[in-house]
């Protein structure tokens, strides 16, 4: 005996030829189905199959009405969705059987939507965050440094180092103050006793020019022609950069030079935007940083000599290690006493040294050195200052 499955209309359906029996047994308990009313088909009508297991007679089922499955509740058995249907049994007939599975609710295109939902955890075990920035309209402007400074260390969050001193140190031709940009002024240099000037504001000076070795000259005779000079862009004293077209009178401060748009040649020479050639030019320089060493060329003698003539000084004078403070005087009738084939020794000389300690290695303390006058000769006097202990005071007759 053997069974045959197929499926029509979405239902399966069981032939098999142990059912006859069975079900011819318990034809008196169980109704059957009215008869349909098509025409009865002649016996010999068979339908071939591709399988050509068997030869069945199929009749065509009746449309019951399909029930609404329950609400959704608690674990519970469905019902069949239809009562079993039984036909009549006749001879060469079979008798069917049909059971249909109940079908979702909802049938959706796609088949995600499908699955069996998932459980949610949102609030319970994760939590999705939003953020939403509101930007103001109109016109934001964005805080400068200094205000963000200002704000941070009202906060007290951060931690910053004690403010440099301002370096209030003027150059004498642009008047700005403090080291200038690295492409631009660049740093100061010293000209004499607290005078200062930019490199590039002296180096683009008409008069100056440099050596072989970096030395700046004509740096002082530049500065007293500036101080009668006036600036075209700024109209302030100070300008020593002059047009190179002949007779043109235009002259510029370095630092005025660059905002006018003046074009600077490698030959260090300028053309002022009145002359300047348009479009751009293959010996135009347009980076101006100085890295090699660079000095003004000084009579650092006469220097000494007005720092030493100041009675009253404001300004530490120091050599190296030696820290100059006073140079101290002879009187006429000292002279014989107080000097030697090398050297003076003039009365209140006073000067300070730092250099290694007396009392431990790799240390190093302050050693004051001065000159008085005891009996009509000379008295050398070495004064130890080290922390932490009381000052030693040395004396002699010789500086040896």
């Amino acid at each position: 005996m053997k069974d045959i499955v197929f499926c029509s209309n979405n239902c399966f359906v069981l032939y098999s030829a142990a059912v006859q029996a069975k079900n011819s047994e318990n034809k008196e308990s169980v109704p059957s189905l009215p008869q349909s009313p098509m025409k009865e088909r002649p016996l010999k009508a068979f339908h071939q199959y591709s399988n050509n297991i068997s030869t069945l007679d199929v009749h065509c089922l009746p449309q019951l009405q399909e029930k609404v499955s329950p609400p959704s509740s608690p674990p519970i058995m469905f019902p069949p969705a239809f009562e079993a249907a039984k036909v009549e049994a006749k001879p060469d007939e079979l008798k069917v059987t049909v059971k249909l599975k109940p079908r979702l609710k909802a049938i959706h295109s796609s088949l995600e939507d499908c699955r069996p939902p998932s459980k949610k955890w949102k609030g319970m075990k994760w939590k999705k965050w939003s953020i939403q920035i509101v930007i103001p309209k109109g016109s934001f402007k964005p805080p400068c440094e200094e205000e963000i400074d200002e704000f941070l260390k009202k906060l007290g969050t951060t931690l910053k180092p004690d403010p440099v001193p301002k370096d209030y140190r003027k150059c004498c031709f642009c008047h700005e103050e403090g080291d200038g940009l690295t492409d631009g002024p660049a740093r100061l240099l010293n000209l004499d006793l607290d005078l200062w000037v930019h490199l590039n504001c002296a180096l683009w000076s008409t008069e100056v020019y440099e050596t072989q070795a970096g030395a700046l000259i004509n740096v002082e005779l530049a500065l007293r022609r500036g101080l009668q000079m006036k600036c075209m862009f700024c109209h302030k004293m100070g300008a020593t950069s002059g047009c190179h077209r002949l007779r043109c009178t235009n002259i510029y401060h370095f630092t005025c030079a660059i905002k006018a748009q003046c074009m600077f040649f490698k030959d260090k020479t300028m053309l002022c935007p009145m002359h300047k050639p348009k479009g751009t030019h293959e010996q135009e320089l347009s980076y101006f940083a100085v890295f090699r060493r660079v000095y003004v060329q000084r009579d650092e003698v006469r220097q000494i000599a007005s720092i030493v003539q100041r009675g009253e000084r404001d300004h530490t004078f120091r050599v190296g290690s030696l820290i100059f403070h006073a140079v101290g005087q002879l009187l006429p009738q000292q002279m014989q006493a107080f000097h030697s084939s090398k050297a003076l020794f003039p009365v209140g000389y006073e000067a300070s040294r730092l250099y290694w300690s007396m009392r431990y290695a790799n240390r190093r303390c302050r050693y004051l050195c001065s000159i008085e006058e005891k009996d009509g000769l000379p008295l050398f006097v070495i004064k130890v200052v080290e922390q932490g202990h009381e000052d030693l005071v040395l004396t002699d007759t010789t500086p040896k």
